[in-house]
Protein backbone atom coordinates (compact mmCIF):
# COMPACT_ATOMS: atom_id res chain seq x y z
CA UNK A 1 0.00 0.00 0.00
CA UNK A 2 1.75 3.23 -1.21
CA UNK A 3 2.17 6.27 1.38
CA UNK A 4 1.72 9.42 -0.12
CA UNK A 5 1.99 12.71 1.26
CA UNK A 6 -1.13 12.96 3.11
CA UNK A 7 -0.12 9.86 5.50
CA UNK A 8 3.36 11.58 6.25
CA UNK A 9 2.36 14.08 9.47
CA UNK A 10 0.76 11.01 11.06
CA UNK A 11 3.36 8.78 10.39
CA UNK A 12 5.76 11.10 11.54
CA UNK A 13 4.12 11.87 14.68
CA UNK A 14 3.05 7.54 15.23
CA UNK A 15 7.45 7.06 15.04
CA UNK A 16 8.19 10.18 17.16
CA UNK A 17 5.14 8.88 20.08
CA UNK A 18 5.42 5.10 19.90
CA UNK A 19 9.03 4.60 19.10
CA UNK A 20 10.63 1.76 21.13
CA UNK A 21 13.93 3.34 20.16
CA UNK A 22 15.06 6.31 21.93
CA UNK A 23 15.92 9.29 19.66
CA UNK A 24 17.29 12.73 20.12
CA UNK A 25 17.82 16.14 17.72
CA UNK A 26 21.10 17.37 18.69
CA UNK A 27 22.54 20.65 17.60
CA UNK A 28 25.69 21.79 15.73
CA UNK A 29 27.01 22.43 19.13
CA UNK A 30 26.08 19.00 20.47
CA UNK A 31 22.77 20.21 22.58
CA UNK A 32 19.79 18.44 23.04
CA UNK A 33 16.96 19.75 21.26
CA UNK A 34 14.63 17.65 21.73
CA UNK A 35 13.93 13.48 22.63
CA UNK A 36 11.04 11.79 21.54
CA UNK A 37 10.35 10.50 24.97
CA UNK A 38 11.40 10.73 28.76
CA UNK A 39 14.64 9.50 29.23
CA UNK A 40 14.69 9.22 33.06
CA UNK A 41 14.03 5.57 33.42
CA UNK A 42 17.38 5.15 31.28
CA UNK A 43 20.06 7.90 32.18
CA UNK A 44 17.95 9.58 35.46
CA UNK A 45 17.17 12.92 33.67
CA UNK A 46 14.40 13.88 32.64
CA UNK A 47 13.46 15.39 28.96
CA UNK A 48 13.04 19.28 30.58
CA UNK A 49 16.89 18.70 32.18
CA UNK A 50 17.87 17.49 28.77
CA UNK A 51 16.92 20.22 26.91
CA UNK A 52 20.01 22.38 26.31
CA UNK A 53 22.47 19.97 27.84
CA UNK A 54 25.44 19.01 25.87
CA UNK A 55 25.50 15.71 24.86
CA UNK A 56 29.21 15.14 26.25
CA UNK A 57 27.97 16.22 29.72
CA UNK A 58 26.38 12.73 29.69
CA UNK A 59 29.51 10.91 28.32
CA UNK A 60 32.19 8.77 30.20
CA UNK A 61 35.16 10.79 30.44
CA UNK A 62 37.17 7.94 28.24
CA UNK A 63 34.63 7.91 25.39
CA UNK A 64 34.47 12.03 25.32
CA UNK A 65 37.05 12.24 22.38
CA UNK A 66 35.44 9.51 20.62
CA UNK A 67 32.07 11.51 20.90
CA UNK A 68 33.06 14.43 20.08
CA UNK A 69 34.98 12.76 16.46
CA UNK A 70 31.67 11.00 15.96
CA UNK A 71 29.42 14.05 15.58
CA UNK A 72 31.86 16.10 13.47
CA UNK A 73 32.08 13.09 11.06
CA UNK A 74 27.91 13.03 11.34
CA UNK A 75 27.74 16.72 10.55
CA UNK A 76 30.35 16.45 7.71
CA UNK A 77 27.74 14.29 6.31
CA UNK A 78 28.46 11.05 7.49
CA UNK A 79 26.59 8.02 9.24
CA UNK A 80 27.92 6.83 12.45
CA UNK A 81 27.46 3.67 14.78
CA UNK A 82 29.61 3.55 17.72
CA UNK A 83 29.31 2.07 21.82
CA UNK A 84 29.78 4.24 24.43
CA UNK A 85 30.01 4.82 27.87
CA UNK A 86 27.34 7.24 29.89
CA UNK A 87 27.16 8.16 33.43
CA UNK A 88 24.04 8.28 34.85
CA UNK A 89 22.64 10.87 36.89
CA UNK A 90 23.05 8.54 39.98
CA UNK A 91 26.80 7.94 39.10
CA UNK A 92 26.97 4.63 37.99
CA UNK A 93 27.71 3.91 34.45
CA UNK A 94 25.43 2.36 31.00
CA UNK A 95 26.33 1.04 27.71
CA UNK A 96 24.77 2.57 24.92
CA UNK A 97 24.74 2.04 21.42
CA UNK A 98 24.62 4.98 19.33
CA UNK A 99 23.40 5.69 15.89
CA UNK A 100 23.71 8.95 14.54
CA UNK A 101 22.52 10.70 11.17
CA UNK A 102 23.11 14.01 9.68
CA UNK A 103 19.72 16.48 9.61
CA UNK A 104 19.62 18.34 6.14
CA UNK A 105 17.64 21.49 5.66
CA UNK A 106 17.97 22.63 2.13
CA UNK A 107 21.04 20.77 1.43
CA UNK A 108 22.82 21.67 4.41
CA UNK A 109 23.74 20.34 7.63
CA UNK A 110 21.42 21.88 10.84
CA UNK A 111 22.36 19.52 13.03
CA UNK A 112 22.51 15.58 14.47
CA UNK A 113 19.67 12.82 14.73
CA UNK A 114 21.03 10.12 17.21
CA UNK A 115 19.51 6.83 17.92
CA UNK A 116 20.10 5.40 21.49
CA UNK A 117 20.13 1.99 22.57
CA UNK A 118 20.96 0.77 26.03
CA UNK A 119 23.39 -2.33 25.63
CA UNK A 120 23.99 -2.35 29.16
CA UNK A 121 22.07 -5.67 30.10
CA UNK A 122 23.33 -7.39 27.01
CA UNK A 123 26.78 -6.54 27.80
CA UNK A 124 26.86 -7.74 31.23
CA UNK A 125 25.17 -10.95 29.59
CA UNK A 126 28.28 -10.83 27.37
CA UNK A 127 30.81 -10.15 30.20
CA UNK A 128 29.08 -13.30 32.09
CA UNK A 129 29.62 -15.30 29.49
CA UNK A 130 33.16 -14.34 28.54
CA UNK A 131 33.84 -15.07 32.91
CA UNK A 132 32.43 -18.37 32.71
CA UNK A 133 34.50 -19.00 29.66
CA UNK A 134 37.46 -17.83 30.97
CA UNK A 135 36.83 -18.19 34.81
CA UNK A 136 36.27 -20.75 37.73
CA UNK A 137 33.24 -19.85 39.04
CA UNK A 138 34.66 -21.03 42.71
CA UNK A 139 37.90 -19.77 43.09
CA UNK A 140 37.65 -17.11 40.92
CA UNK A 141 40.92 -17.89 39.36
CA UNK A 142 41.64 -18.23 35.65
CA UNK A 143 40.55 -21.64 34.18
CA UNK A 144 42.58 -23.67 31.59
CA UNK A 145 41.87 -22.15 28.81
CA UNK A 146 42.52 -18.44 30.12
CA UNK A 147 45.98 -19.90 31.63
CA UNK A 148 46.69 -21.53 27.91
CA UNK A 149 46.20 -18.54 26.53
CA UNK A 150 48.01 -16.28 28.29
CA UNK A 151 51.15 -18.77 28.89
CA UNK A 152 51.30 -18.53 24.84
CA UNK A 153 51.47 -14.68 25.03
CA UNK A 154 54.39 -14.95 27.77
CA UNK A 155 56.22 -17.30 25.57
CA UNK A 156 55.91 -15.15 23.09
CA UNK A 157 56.78 -12.06 24.55
CA UNK A 158 59.86 -14.58 26.80
CA UNK A 159 61.70 -15.64 23.36
CA UNK A 160 61.13 -11.45 22.35
CA UNK A 161 63.07 -10.64 25.50
CA UNK A 162 65.77 -13.75 26.03
CA UNK A 163 64.15 -14.66 29.31
CA UNK A 164 63.25 -17.71 31.00
CA UNK A 165 59.70 -18.75 32.10
CA UNK A 166 58.72 -22.12 33.92
CA UNK A 167 55.26 -23.13 34.15
CA UNK A 168 53.63 -25.45 37.37
CA UNK A 169 51.35 -28.34 37.79
CA UNK A 170 50.25 -28.01 41.32
CA UNK A 171 48.20 -30.94 43.02
CA UNK A 172 46.84 -31.39 46.71
CA UNK A 173 48.46 -34.40 48.30
CA UNK A 174 45.26 -36.24 49.94
CA UNK A 175 42.87 -33.92 49.10
CA UNK A 176 40.04 -36.66 48.57
CA UNK A 177 40.52 -37.30 52.10
CA UNK A 178 39.49 -33.77 53.05
CA UNK A 179 36.07 -34.12 51.25
CA UNK A 180 35.97 -38.02 52.93
CA UNK A 181 36.16 -36.54 55.96
CA UNK A 182 34.31 -32.75 56.15
CA UNK A 183 32.41 -33.44 53.13
CA UNK A 184 32.62 -31.58 49.69
CA UNK A 185 31.37 -28.18 50.88
CA UNK A 186 34.40 -28.16 52.79
CA UNK A 187 36.97 -29.12 50.42
CA UNK A 188 35.89 -26.47 48.48
CA UNK A 189 35.86 -24.12 50.97
CA UNK A 190 39.83 -25.85 51.19
CA UNK A 191 40.46 -25.11 47.66
CA UNK A 192 39.22 -21.19 48.23
CA UNK A 193 42.02 -20.57 50.71
CA UNK A 194 44.37 -22.67 48.90
CA UNK A 195 43.69 -20.71 45.86
CA UNK A 196 44.20 -17.42 48.09
CA UNK A 197 47.21 -18.18 49.34
CA UNK A 198 49.28 -19.62 46.48
CA UNK A 199 48.08 -16.32 45.13
CA UNK A 200 50.35 -14.58 47.46
CA UNK A 201 53.68 -16.01 45.90
CA UNK A 202 52.77 -14.93 42.84
CA UNK A 203 53.45 -11.40 40.95
CA UNK A 204 50.28 -11.33 38.86
CA UNK A 205 46.92 -12.79 39.53
CA UNK A 206 46.55 -14.01 35.87
CA UNK A 207 49.77 -16.44 36.40
CA UNK A 208 47.57 -18.59 38.68
CA UNK A 209 44.98 -20.71 37.47
CA UNK A 210 42.42 -23.99 38.60
CA UNK A 211 42.96 -26.14 36.75
CA UNK A 212 40.47 -28.96 37.36
CA UNK A 213 39.82 -30.83 40.93
CA UNK A 214 42.53 -30.09 43.57
CA UNK A 215 44.77 -29.33 40.41
CA UNK A 216 46.32 -25.72 39.99
CA UNK A 217 48.75 -24.12 37.52
CA UNK A 218 50.68 -21.38 37.98
CA UNK A 219 53.58 -19.47 35.67
CA UNK A 220 56.56 -17.84 37.31
CA UNK A 221 58.14 -15.22 35.05
CA UNK A 222 60.35 -13.76 34.32
CA UNK A 223 63.03 -16.18 36.25
CA UNK A 224 66.40 -14.57 36.59
CA UNK A 225 67.94 -18.30 37.20
CA UNK A 226 67.38 -21.73 38.52
CA UNK A 227 68.08 -20.41 42.19
CA UNK A 228 65.76 -17.93 41.36
CA UNK A 229 62.80 -21.20 40.24
CA UNK A 230 63.72 -23.05 43.25
CA UNK A 231 63.43 -19.80 45.96
CA UNK A 232 60.12 -19.15 43.95
CA UNK A 233 58.95 -22.58 44.51
CA UNK A 234 60.06 -22.63 48.09
CA UNK A 235 57.69 -20.01 49.06
CA UNK A 236 54.76 -21.35 47.01
CA UNK A 237 55.26 -24.48 49.07
CA UNK A 238 55.97 -22.39 52.06
CA UNK A 239 52.50 -20.44 52.41
CA UNK A 240 50.61 -23.83 52.90
CA UNK A 241 52.80 -24.36 55.94
CA UNK A 242 50.20 -22.49 58.51
CA UNK A 243 47.19 -25.34 59.22
CA UNK A 244 44.13 -24.27 57.80
CA UNK A 245 40.72 -24.85 59.55
CA UNK A 246 37.81 -26.27 58.48
CA UNK A 247 35.00 -26.59 60.79
CA UNK A 248 36.83 -26.17 64.14
CA UNK A 249 39.51 -28.68 62.82
CA UNK A 250 43.25 -27.58 62.05
CA UNK A 251 44.20 -29.49 58.81
CA UNK A 252 47.64 -29.43 57.60
CA UNK A 253 47.52 -29.51 53.90
CA UNK A 254 51.14 -30.13 51.62
CA UNK A 255 51.38 -29.93 47.91
CA UNK A 256 53.09 -31.60 45.15
CA UNK A 257 54.36 -29.61 42.41
CA UNK A 258 55.79 -30.48 38.92
CA UNK A 259 57.85 -28.29 36.79
CA UNK A 260 58.63 -27.30 33.06
CA UNK A 261 61.47 -24.70 32.27
CA UNK A 262 60.91 -23.48 28.59
CA UNK A 263 64.56 -24.12 27.18
CA UNK A 264 63.53 -24.68 23.20
CA UNK A 265 61.83 -21.76 20.67
CA UNK A 266 59.66 -24.58 19.69
CA UNK A 267 58.36 -24.87 23.01
CA UNK A 268 54.47 -24.19 23.12
CA UNK A 269 51.76 -24.13 25.92
CA UNK A 270 50.50 -27.47 25.65
CA UNK A 271 53.95 -28.72 25.71
CA UNK A 272 55.26 -26.86 28.77
CA UNK A 273 52.27 -28.14 30.87
CA UNK A 274 52.44 -31.67 29.37
CA UNK A 275 56.04 -31.84 30.99
CA UNK A 276 54.97 -30.20 33.81
CA UNK A 277 52.54 -32.65 34.87
CA UNK A 278 54.85 -35.52 33.77
CA UNK A 279 56.97 -34.43 36.53
CA UNK A 280 53.89 -34.16 38.96
CA UNK A 281 53.16 -37.72 38.54
CA UNK A 282 57.14 -38.33 39.14
CA UNK A 283 56.90 -36.21 42.51
CA UNK A 284 53.76 -38.18 43.65
CA UNK A 285 55.26 -41.47 42.83
CA UNK A 286 58.22 -40.79 45.13
CA UNK A 287 55.93 -39.84 47.87
CA UNK A 288 54.24 -36.49 47.81
CA UNK A 289 54.96 -33.08 49.15
CA UNK A 290 57.95 -32.05 47.23
CA UNK A 291 58.59 -30.25 43.41
CA UNK A 292 60.66 -31.87 40.91
CA UNK A 293 61.99 -30.15 37.75
CA UNK A 294 61.22 -32.14 34.43
CA UNK A 295 63.79 -34.42 32.71
CA UNK A 296 63.85 -36.06 29.11
CA UNK A 297 64.34 -38.94 30.92
CA UNK A 298 60.86 -38.90 32.09
CA UNK A 299 58.85 -38.96 28.65
CA UNK A 300 61.27 -41.66 28.50
CA UNK A 301 59.51 -43.62 31.30
CA UNK A 302 56.19 -42.14 30.87
CA UNK A 303 56.13 -43.40 27.28
CA UNK A 304 57.27 -46.75 28.36
CA UNK A 305 54.29 -47.16 31.51
CA UNK A 306 51.75 -46.27 28.54
CA UNK A 307 53.21 -48.62 26.18
CA UNK A 308 53.10 -51.55 28.92
CA UNK A 309 49.77 -50.60 29.63
CA UNK A 310 48.37 -51.16 26.32
CA UNK A 311 50.52 -54.02 25.81
CA UNK A 312 49.26 -55.66 29.16
CA UNK A 313 45.35 -55.39 28.45
CA UNK A 314 46.90 -56.89 24.62
CA UNK A 315 47.82 -59.44 26.90
CA UNK A 316 45.09 -60.04 28.74
CA UNK A 317 43.07 -60.71 25.53
CA UNK A 318 45.61 -62.98 24.45
CA UNK A 319 45.90 -65.27 27.12
CA UNK A 320 50.20 -63.97 27.68
CA UNK A 321 49.85 -64.46 31.16
CA UNK A 322 50.79 -67.42 33.10
CA UNK A 323 51.24 -68.79 36.72
CA UNK A 324 54.03 -69.98 38.53
CA UNK A 325 54.07 -72.09 41.59
CA UNK A 326 56.37 -71.69 44.85
CA UNK A 327 56.09 -74.58 47.05
CA UNK A 328 55.54 -73.98 51.10
CA UNK A 329 57.34 -76.56 53.15
CA UNK A 330 56.06 -77.77 56.61
CA UNK A 331 59.32 -77.18 58.23
CA UNK A 332 58.44 -79.90 60.87
CA UNK A 333 58.16 -82.68 58.50
CA UNK A 334 59.81 -81.20 55.60
CA UNK A 335 56.67 -82.15 53.30
CA UNK A 336 55.16 -79.26 50.66
CA UNK A 337 52.36 -78.34 52.26
CA UNK A 338 50.78 -75.39 50.08
CA UNK A 339 51.92 -73.47 46.87
CA UNK A 340 51.92 -69.76 46.35
CA UNK A 341 50.77 -68.70 42.92
CA UNK A 342 52.96 -66.22 40.92
CA UNK A 343 51.95 -64.19 37.77
CA UNK A 344 54.65 -64.23 35.22
CA UNK A 345 54.04 -62.47 31.47
CA UNK A 346 55.01 -64.24 28.33
CA UNK A 347 55.86 -61.56 26.59
CA UNK A 348 55.78 -61.99 22.23
CA UNK A 349 58.87 -60.41 22.04
CA UNK A 350 60.34 -59.55 25.34
CA UNK A 351 60.04 -62.98 26.61
CA UNK A 352 59.02 -64.12 30.30
CA UNK A 353 58.72 -60.77 32.06
CA UNK A 354 58.83 -60.79 35.80
CA UNK A 355 56.14 -59.37 37.87
CA UNK A 356 58.39 -56.50 39.54
CA UNK A 357 58.41 -54.98 35.95
CA UNK A 358 54.72 -54.41 35.49
CA UNK A 359 52.68 -54.80 38.16
CA UNK A 360 53.55 -51.36 39.27
CA UNK A 361 51.90 -50.21 36.03
CA UNK A 362 49.03 -52.76 36.17
CA UNK A 363 48.17 -51.42 39.82
CA UNK A 364 48.23 -47.73 38.68
CA UNK A 365 46.23 -48.37 35.64
CA UNK A 366 43.37 -50.52 37.17
CA UNK A 367 44.76 -53.24 34.66
CA UNK A 368 45.34 -55.07 38.11
CA UNK A 369 41.85 -56.22 38.98
CA UNK A 370 41.13 -58.31 35.35
CA UNK A 371 44.29 -59.84 35.84
CA UNK A 372 43.57 -60.41 39.85
CA UNK A 373 40.96 -62.46 38.80
CA UNK A 374 42.39 -64.40 36.05
CA UNK A 375 44.95 -64.99 38.57
CA UNK A 376 42.78 -66.25 41.16
CA UNK A 377 40.40 -68.70 38.39
CA UNK A 378 44.28 -70.18 36.92
CA UNK A 379 45.05 -71.17 40.35
CA UNK A 380 41.85 -72.59 41.17
CA UNK A 381 41.33 -74.40 38.30
CA UNK A 382 45.14 -75.74 38.15
CA UNK A 383 44.92 -76.77 41.89
CA UNK A 384 41.31 -78.96 41.73
CA UNK A 385 43.36 -80.24 37.92
CA UNK A 386 46.31 -81.62 40.19
CA UNK A 387 43.50 -82.80 42.88
CA UNK A 388 42.05 -84.65 40.63
CA UNK A 389 44.94 -86.29 39.51
CA UNK A 390 45.30 -87.53 42.81
CA UNK A 391 48.40 -85.47 44.05
CA UNK A 392 48.21 -83.57 47.35
CA UNK A 393 45.18 -81.89 48.68
CA UNK A 394 47.43 -78.58 49.78
CA UNK A 395 46.12 -74.85 49.26
CA UNK A 396 47.13 -72.25 46.79
CA UNK A 397 47.69 -68.93 47.91
CA UNK A 398 47.23 -66.00 45.72
CA UNK A 399 47.93 -62.22 46.49
CA UNK A 400 45.18 -59.81 46.59
CA UNK A 401 46.29 -56.33 45.45
CA UNK A 402 44.83 -53.17 47.61
CA UNK A 403 42.34 -52.39 44.49
CA UNK A 404 40.76 -55.83 44.18
CA UNK A 405 40.33 -55.95 47.75
CA UNK A 406 38.34 -52.29 47.55
CA UNK A 407 35.44 -53.81 45.35
CA UNK A 408 32.23 -53.80 46.24
CA UNK A 409 31.72 -57.66 45.19
CA UNK A 410 34.47 -59.54 45.92
CA UNK A 411 33.29 -62.01 47.92
CA UNK A 412 30.79 -62.98 45.33
CA UNK A 413 33.17 -62.90 42.70
CA UNK A 414 35.59 -65.20 44.34
CA UNK A 415 31.97 -67.54 45.42
CA UNK A 416 32.09 -67.75 41.55
CA UNK A 417 35.70 -68.56 40.24
CA UNK A 418 35.17 -71.33 43.11
CA UNK A 419 31.85 -72.84 41.73
CA UNK A 420 33.36 -72.39 38.33
CA UNK A 421 36.12 -74.58 39.07
CA UNK A 422 34.99 -77.01 41.70
CA UNK A 423 37.49 -76.12 44.21
CA UNK A 424 36.66 -76.59 47.49
CA UNK A 425 37.25 -73.21 49.09
CA UNK A 426 39.68 -74.80 52.25
CA UNK A 427 41.92 -74.94 49.65
CA UNK A 428 42.33 -71.60 48.56
CA UNK A 429 44.01 -69.05 50.57
CA UNK A 430 43.91 -65.32 49.97
CA UNK A 431 47.02 -63.15 50.63
CA UNK A 432 46.56 -59.59 51.93
CA UNK A 433 49.22 -56.73 52.81
CA UNK A 434 49.04 -54.91 56.40
CA UNK A 435 48.09 -51.55 54.59
CA UNK A 436 44.88 -52.76 53.80
CA UNK A 437 43.83 -53.68 56.72
CA UNK A 438 43.74 -49.80 58.34
CA UNK A 439 40.11 -49.43 58.10
CA UNK A 440 39.72 -52.12 60.68
CA UNK A 441 35.95 -51.66 60.60
CA UNK A 442 35.51 -52.48 57.03
CA UNK A 443 38.08 -55.21 56.57
CA UNK A 444 36.52 -56.91 59.51
CA UNK A 445 33.47 -57.08 57.58
CA UNK A 446 34.94 -58.00 53.96
CA UNK A 447 37.52 -60.61 55.63
CA UNK A 448 34.59 -62.21 57.49
CA UNK A 449 32.47 -62.65 54.33
CA UNK A 450 35.47 -64.47 52.55
CA UNK A 451 36.10 -66.83 55.44
CA UNK A 452 32.79 -67.13 55.88
CA UNK A 453 32.92 -69.32 52.44
CA UNK A 454 35.81 -71.36 53.55
CA UNK A 455 38.74 -69.98 52.62
CA UNK A 456 41.74 -68.60 54.81
CA UNK A 457 43.16 -65.47 55.07
CA UNK A 458 47.07 -64.97 55.39
CA UNK A 459 49.40 -60.95 56.23
CA UNK A 460 51.84 -61.11 53.33
CA UNK A 461 55.35 -58.89 53.90
CA UNK A 462 54.42 -58.80 57.79
CA UNK A 463 56.82 -56.63 59.96
CA UNK A 464 56.98 -53.93 56.92
CA UNK A 465 53.66 -52.01 56.98
CA UNK A 466 50.85 -51.40 59.63
CA UNK A 467 51.89 -53.63 62.31
CA UNK A 468 49.32 -53.27 64.85
CA UNK A 469 47.87 -55.22 67.50
CA UNK A 470 44.49 -54.62 67.29
CA UNK A 471 43.81 -55.83 63.35
CA UNK A 472 45.83 -59.04 64.53
CA UNK A 473 43.06 -59.53 67.11
CA UNK A 474 40.20 -58.68 65.97
CA UNK A 475 40.49 -59.52 61.84
CA UNK A 476 39.74 -63.47 61.11
CA UNK A 477 43.68 -64.32 59.89
CA UNK A 478 44.77 -67.52 59.53
CA UNK A 479 48.74 -66.88 59.75
CA UNK A 480 51.38 -64.38 58.91
CA UNK A 481 53.82 -64.20 56.49
CA UNK A 482 57.22 -62.93 57.70
CA UNK A 483 58.81 -60.65 55.11
CA UNK A 484 61.89 -61.67 53.17
CA UNK A 485 64.03 -58.43 54.56
CA UNK A 486 63.79 -59.77 57.98
CA UNK A 487 65.09 -63.39 56.97
CA UNK A 488 67.63 -62.59 55.10
CA UNK A 489 69.39 -61.53 57.78
CA UNK A 490 68.50 -63.46 60.65
CA UNK A 491 71.62 -64.89 61.36
CA UNK A 492 73.90 -61.95 61.67
CA UNK A 493 71.55 -58.91 62.61
CA UNK A 494 70.69 -59.57 66.29
CA UNK A 495 67.74 -57.09 65.65
CA UNK A 496 66.15 -59.26 62.89
CA UNK A 497 66.68 -62.51 64.82
CA UNK A 498 64.79 -61.06 67.89
CA UNK A 499 62.19 -59.48 65.13
CA UNK A 500 61.77 -62.85 64.07
CA UNK A 501 61.26 -64.38 67.17
CA UNK A 502 58.46 -62.12 68.47
CA UNK A 503 56.60 -62.31 65.39
CA UNK A 504 56.33 -65.94 65.56
CA UNK A 505 55.39 -65.86 69.57
CA UNK A 506 53.02 -63.40 68.86
CA UNK A 507 51.51 -65.42 66.57
CA UNK A 508 51.36 -68.44 68.09
CA UNK A 509 49.95 -67.03 70.99
CA UNK A 510 47.03 -65.54 69.04
CA UNK A 511 46.68 -69.15 67.66
CA UNK A 512 48.12 -68.49 64.15
CA UNK A 513 50.35 -70.23 61.98
CA UNK A 514 53.56 -68.56 60.89
CA UNK A 515 55.22 -69.09 57.50
CA UNK A 516 58.80 -67.53 56.25
CA UNK A 517 59.50 -65.91 52.90
CA UNK A 518 62.56 -65.78 51.16
CA UNK A 519 64.48 -68.70 52.54
CA UNK A 520 67.45 -69.15 51.40
CA UNK A 521 70.12 -70.71 53.50
CA UNK A 522 70.26 -74.13 55.98
CA UNK A 523 71.27 -71.69 58.71
CA UNK A 524 67.88 -69.94 58.03
CA UNK A 525 65.87 -72.99 58.31
CA UNK A 526 67.71 -74.24 61.41
CA UNK A 527 67.06 -71.03 62.85
CA UNK A 528 63.69 -70.67 62.12
CA UNK A 529 63.01 -74.71 63.28
CA UNK A 530 64.96 -73.68 66.69
CA UNK A 531 61.86 -70.98 67.21
CA UNK A 532 59.29 -73.25 66.14
CA UNK A 533 58.36 -71.47 62.73
CA UNK A 534 55.47 -73.31 61.71
CA UNK A 535 56.22 -72.97 57.56
CA UNK A 536 58.81 -71.78 55.18
CA UNK A 537 59.07 -70.64 51.79
CA UNK A 538 61.96 -69.42 49.48
CA UNK A 539 64.75 -70.76 46.96
CA UNK A 540 66.10 -73.11 49.72
CA UNK A 541 63.59 -75.16 49.08
CA UNK A 542 62.57 -74.41 45.16
CA UNK A 543 62.52 -71.58 43.09
CA UNK A 544 58.77 -70.50 41.64
CA UNK A 545 57.87 -73.50 39.10
CA UNK A 546 56.15 -73.84 35.86
CA UNK A 547 52.85 -76.05 36.27
CA UNK A 548 54.34 -79.05 34.57
CA UNK A 549 57.45 -78.58 36.84
CA UNK A 550 55.69 -77.82 39.99
CA UNK A 551 53.48 -80.51 38.98
CA UNK A 552 56.13 -83.14 38.40
CA UNK A 553 57.74 -81.98 42.13
CA UNK A 554 54.52 -82.76 43.44
CA UNK A 555 54.17 -86.17 42.10
CA UNK A 556 57.53 -86.96 42.98
CA UNK A 557 57.32 -86.06 46.82
CA UNK A 558 53.97 -87.32 47.03
CA UNK A 559 53.36 -87.99 50.96
CA UNK A 560 57.00 -87.89 51.31
CA UNK A 561 59.50 -85.00 52.91
CA UNK A 562 60.36 -82.42 50.43
CA UNK A 563 62.44 -79.83 51.85
CA UNK A 564 66.21 -80.60 51.63
CA UNK A 565 67.37 -82.07 54.48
Amino acid sequence: MATGPSYQPELLNSLYTNSPVVFAVIDRQGRFLDINRDPSDMVGYGKDEMNGMSFTTLVAEEFQELTRHIFQQTLRGEKCSREIKVLHKVGHTLDLNIHTSPMVRRNKVIGILAFIQDISDRKRSLERIRYQAYYDDMTGLPNRRFFMNRLEERLEEARDRGIQLAVCYIDVDQFKLVNASFGRDFGDMLLLQIAERLSRSLSEPGDLARMEGDEFAACLYPLQSEEDAARRLDDLMSVLKEPFELNGVPVHITVSIGVAVCRHAADDAATLLKRADTALHRVKENGKNDYMQHSSDMDHIALEKLTIQHEMRRALHNNEFLLYYQPQYDLASGQIVGMEALVRWKHPQRGLVPPGEFIPAAEESGIIVPLGEWVIEEACRQNKAWQDEGLSRIPVSVNLSFRQFSQRNLTGKISEILQRTGLDPRYLELEITESMTMDVERASRDLKELTDLGLHISIDDFGTGYSSFHYLKNLPIARLKIDRSFVRDVQQNPSDAAIVAAIISMAHNLQMQVIAEGVETKGQVHFLRSYRCDEMQGYFGSPPLSSTDAQALLTEKLNGPALPA
